[in-house]
């Protein structure tokens, strides 16, 4: 089914049909108010991690200095040149499942993969956005469309940068999120009110959806990771035109953004392996302990299938278990050293 759960409220901040300046913004932005921690719910957490994993400062937000420092947990390496995967949360501070989802899998997962992959994790990309439970920044920008060359978004910014200081290249990344009632109750009424169009009501997906890349879809993976999550929650079914969030399911819990066109954070590289996931936090049937493992669950069946796509095994005269990369993995490999470590570009 279809959530009913989010009637929209109406803003009225602004003039209908006219798109909002400093003064409407600011006007936005005194109407928020910090409602949870960052220091509390993930800063104490990184802290903790420090025994296992380099937990390095990448940048540190200007709103309100020095309290929104931005950090990446990785992985210390023993040797061997392994693939590197990008794990991101918190792109969307108030989607919380994709924070704590990040934060379950460094603590709880990560272990099992570590022989095959490095790891860089940014799990909380905007700390303001996570205490004020918003989806903006307090410039009233969207972080998840802003992964350009020009970006107005500090957050983007940082982790564009950071990405690009490790000087690796990325073989997979994975950006955790969700779809809340508060998409439709609040922020799309208040979107259309900022950029001056009318608004159009939409429907919530209830329960979980991955997006996939329009132009690199990696169905298989998708459907690896729609056949995990399925043993912690719900996926969400297509509406009655076959769409889920106004675009085509492409398989079940499937849909497909083209990621680089609309600037969003899981086209930030041009890694092989790319999915955002989309939790229902919302749904009855579904508590936050569950929106945490699901995310977890869509991070290790992705992992799975890389993981086997990179380091297939063939009987060897020795060692029949020895793992041995199939001539096409080592394809793929040479092809992501060879496009670089990320992408950037300007807004069109």
């Amino acid at each position: 089914m279809i959530s009913t759960n989010a009637a929209a409220n109406p803003c009225t901040i602004g003039t209908p049909g006219q798109k909002w300046g400093p003064e409407e913004r600011a006007t936005w932005l005194a109407q928020t108010t910090i409602k949870r921690s960052y220091k509390d719910d993930v800063l104490s957490k990184l802290e903790a991690l420090k025994t296992n994993f380099d937990v390095v400062q990448y940048g540190e937000l200007s709103y309100s200095k020095p309290k929104y420092p931005l950090f990446a947990v990785k992985t210390r390496q023993t040797g061997g040149a392994k693939p590197t995967v990008l794990v991101t949360g918190g792109v969307h501070g108030y989607e919380t499942s994709g924070v704590h989802g990040a934060l379950t899998f460094l603590e709880t997962k990560i272990s099992k993969y570590t022989d095959t992959f490095n790891f860089v994790v940014a799990p909380c990309v905007s700390p303001w956005g996570y205490e004020t439970k918003n989806r903006w920044n307090p410039s009233a920008v969207d972080p998840n469309r802003s992964f350009t060359t020009e970006s107005a978004s500090e957050e983007a910014k940082a982790l564009m940068d950071m990405v690009a200081s490790l000087g690796v290249p990325i073989i997979a990344h994975f950006d955790l999120h969700e779809t809340t009632d508060s998409d439709e109750s609040e922020f799309r009424p208040f979107l259309s009110a900022r950029d001056g169009e009318e608004y159009v009501p939409g429907e919530i997906p209830d329960g979980f959806y991955t997006v996939g890349d329009t132009e690199n879809p990696q169905p298989e993976l998708q459907a690896a990771i729609i056949k995990a999550v399925k043993q912690v929650t719900h996926i969400a079914p297509a509406d009655r035109d076959g769409n889920l969030i106004g675009s085509k399911m492409e398989q079940e819990g499937v849909i497909n953004y083209p990621l680089k066109e609309l600037f969003l954070c899981a086209g930030l590289t041009d890694a092989k392996f790319v999915t955002t996931t989309e939790v229902y936090p919302d749904s009855p049937n579904c508590s936050a302990e569950e929106c945490n493992l699901a995310q977890v669950a869509a991070l290790t069946g992705a992992l799975d299938f890389v993981q086997q796509a990179l380091l297939l095994r063939q009987t060897d005269g020795d060692d029949e278990n020895k793992p041995v990369r199939p001539t096409w993995a080592v394809g793929v490999l040479s092809e992501v050293r060879d496009v670089g470590t990320y992408h950037r570009r300007s807004p069109s």
